[in-house]
């Protein structure tokens, strides 16, 4: 279709001439130019028309020119723009004209160049971020080579790197912040005056003179753990003044008025404190001096309450025992027993959590064999209410718990010893020698309570049925089976009296059958037995050529052997005994 326009835009052309050639010959004619210069004329006409038409090709020449040059320009721009975009090369549809070509090619890069300096805006603003950043943190800047364009990516993690310097800005400017306000009010409340120029620059006021970097962070922080020692140190001091003023005030017994300042409020800095305490403490040791005996002697009893909360022992007071006993008060002795006093004060704080544990471990002790006293008396069984059982579960408690105790005790002791380099010594003994000691001497109390019993139960069980006898005897008994079950009621016995005769007398002695839980019956109430009960064998004195008939006797051990029950009856009974 466009090409007929074109065609039939030429043939109008042509015809346009023709008609305009035969108007000229018209008006040549009205006129009445001749022929040659109608030629001439005409010639001009076609001079003109050539000249014209070679004037407007030549133009369109250098146009097609020009556009082909522009193409091989716009595609050497296009691959330097791809390559310097990373994104693929550009590529031509096939059977596009001159012109078309141009136009595509000339477009994208137009596009290609917007991306790119969009993409080196964005760069160059970021980067400027990161450089303050940086400095401010100083930080290493995000590396992207100089002249060259940012990818996507780079573009990406150089925004992460921004953003991430300013979340790590606003942190540390929270730590920068908190930093210069507690060292600010820690000046305040110490009344430290800066000395140093970083303490001068921590409480300025302008903020930006700080760089915020992790030296000066570690350099503030520095200061506020040196401050804090030095308010620390302070509180000793002050604490140290005020205990030293009490004792004083307590040793010197000072009237109300003297105290006054232990009542008034705290000054407003720890310096004007410390200024006020000392003044105290000189004030009191200037009525110290005049007191010195008094003063001693109080400094003594608080020795010796700290020795025996110490638990030491005779050898380790006779170190101190010259100046203790020294009558001749001076300055110079009140400054050894307050040198003394304050050496023992400090072991007693250090190895106060030994003596704790000890304190408790000794309590326990006591309740251990409080509970095995109670378990060596009979008496225990009648009780009634359950406290058997309580008293079984407080003793297996308590059993679990002493050796838990000795365990720490040896721990702990053994990491003072290795940080005193020293022994721990409780009344003059390693501390586990001591507990070693008491045990020791529980179990050998134990072997002779043992020991003492099993001799009472010997000398209990001595009887025993005789096969023969040397001498006379009479015996009195009466059938197991017509014994009362008493609670006195132990075994059979024998009591030999001597029968009132001389030295020269054949030697014989008397033996009695006694059955436990009852008296042996009168001279008198025997004749009134015999009398009632008929003829039985009397009490006599034999010698060792007779056997006398003892039917008391013989009933009793035929008894005795008919009824196992009753042996079985009296070895419970003396278990409960023993």
């Amino acid at each position: 279709m466009t090409c007929r326009r074109s065609e039939a835009l030429a043939f109008s052309l042509v015809t346009e001439i023709n008609h305009a050639m035969a108007r000229l010959v018209d008006i040549w004619d009205s006129i009445g130019i001749m022929e040659d210069q109608r030629v001439e004329r005409m010639q001009t006409v076609k001079k003109h028309i050539d000249g014209l038409l070679h004037s407007m090709i030549m133009e369109e020449e250098a146009l097609r020119h020009r556009i082909r040059a522009d193409i091989i320009t716009s595609q050497k721009q296009l691959d330097t723009l791809c390559l310097e975009l990373a994104v693929e090369p550009f590529k031509l549809e096939e059977g596009l004209t001159v012109l078309q070509m141009e136009k595509n090619l000339r477009c994208h890069v137009e596009y290609l160049q917007k991306d790119k300096n969009d993409r080196l805006r964005e760069m160059n603003d970021l980067r400027k971020q990161d450089e303050e950043l940086c400095v401010t943190l100083c930080a290493t800047p995000y590396y992207i080579p100089t002249g060259s364009v940012p990818s996507q990516t780079q573009l990406q993690e150089l925004q992460q790197h921004v953003e991430k310097l300013c979340i790590e800005k606003e942190s540390r400017v929270k730590v920068f912040s908190g930093l210069r306000e507690d060292i600010r009010s820690l000046m305040d409340e110490m009344g430290h005056e800066p000395e140093s120029s970083l303490e001068r620059e921590s409480i300025c006021p302008d903020t930006d003179i700080f760089l915020l970097t992790h030296d000066n962070i570690k350099a503030l922080k520095l200061l506020l753990s040196q401050l804090e020692m030095k308010k620390e140190s302070l509180i000793s001091a002050r604490d140290k003044l005020k205990e030293r003023a009490t004792s004083l005030w307590n040793r010197l017994s000072c009237p109300e008025p003297e105290g006054e300042a232990f009542h008034e409020a705290a000054m407003s800095t720890l310096s004007d404190d410390i200024r006020r305490w000392k003044g105290v403490v000189e004030h009191l040791e200037e009525l110290q001096m005049a007191q010195l005996e008094d003063v001693i002697d109080k400094v003594r009893q608080e020795l010796v309450v700290l020795w025996e909360k110490c638990m030491f022992g005779p050898e380790q007071r006779d170190a101190f025992s010259v100046h203790f006993c020294d009558n001749h008060y001076t300055e110079e002795l009140l400054a050894l027993h307050d040198e003394e006093l304050l050496k023992m004060k400090t072991f007693y704080e250090t190895a106060q959590t030994i003596l704790e544990d000890l304190e408790k471990w000794k309590r326990n002790w006591a309740l251990f064999q409080e509970f095995e006293r109670k378990a060596a008396d009979p008496n225990r069984f009648s009780n009634r209410g359950g406290s058997l059982l309580r008293e079984s579960k407080d003793r297996a408690k308590v059993q679990k718990l002493l050796p838990k105790l000795e365990e720490e005790l040896r721990c702990h002791v053994e990491e003072w010893e290795k940080n005193k380099c020293t022994a721990f010594l409780v009344q003059g003994q390693r501390i586990m020698y001591f507990i070693s000691s008491q045990w020791e001497e529980h179990r050998l109390q134990k072997d002779k309570e043992k020991n003492d019993r099993m001799t009472k139960k010997a000398e209990i069980s001595q009887f025993k049925t005789p096969t023969k006898r040397a001498l006379g005897t009479a015996y009195t008994t009466t059938t197991p089976n017509k014994i009362r079950k008493t609670p006195n009621m132990l075994v059979p016995c024998t009591a030999t009296v001597s029968s009132v005769s001389s030295a020269s007398s054949s030697g014989s002695s008397t033996t009695f059958l006694c059955v436990p839980g009852r008296p042996q019956l009168s001279a008198k109430r025997n004749k009134t037995t015999e009398a009632s009960s008929g003829p039985r064998v009397p009490l006599q004195e034999f010698n060792s050529d007779k056997k006398p008939v003892l039917e008391s006797y013989s009933d009793f051990t035929n008894e005795l052997s008919k009824k196992a029950s009753y042996d079985a009856f009296l070895n419970s009974t003396v278990k409960d005994m023993l």
